[in-house]
């Protein structure tokens, strides 16, 4: 079996992580750090809003189960992608909206599916999201993983 990695950041990776997990074809998830300058930065360095990395979560999937334009759809519904920086009460470009792709393929899906929700009208604003090459992914602590189903949530409150 033939499988793909994708990795999205949309605001606090508790929700994100808990929406992909459940869908079909996805294998794994974890929540982690991405995009940023530090080695194997800690929460409490992301915290900081120094280190440059976003609260993400690498999907991996079956691509003969689940389509990675299946994945963008999700993506795209589970936040809100004109907020630059924050989602809900959560700001900092830890919570900033970005995809960034494993391969040629994947920019092309991103950048496409940018546009057409872009030009869909569902958002009166501009699309935020960045759209960057994968840089290393650094697994968040471990209470962090499974963070909502641990605690019997299916998303997060506020």
């Amino acid at each position: 079996m033939q499988t793909e990695k994708a990795i999205f950041g949309a605001g606090c990776f508790w929700g994100v992580e808990e929406t992909f997990r459940s869908l079909k074809g996805v294998l794994s998830t974890a929540a982690g750090y991405a995009g940023g300058t530090k080695e194997n930065p800690t929460y409490e360095d992301v915290c900081t809003d120094k280190t440059g990395h976003a609260e993400v979560v690498q999907v991996e999937f079956d691509p003969s189960q689940i389509s990675y334009d299946e994945l963008l759809n999700i993506f795209w519904s589970n936040h809100n992608p004109t907020s630059l920086n924050r989602q809900g009460p959560d700001v900092g470009t830890q919570y900033r909206s970005v995809i960034f792709y494993h391969s040629p393929e994947q920019q092309a899906a991103a950048n496409a599916s940018k546009g057409k929700i872009g030009k869909s009208g569902r958002f009166n604003r501009p699309i935020a999201t960045q759209i960057e090459p994968a840089p290393k992914f650094w697994r968040a602590e471990e209470y962090h993983q499974r963070y909502l189903q641990k605690r019997g949530q299916s998303h997060c409150a506020i």
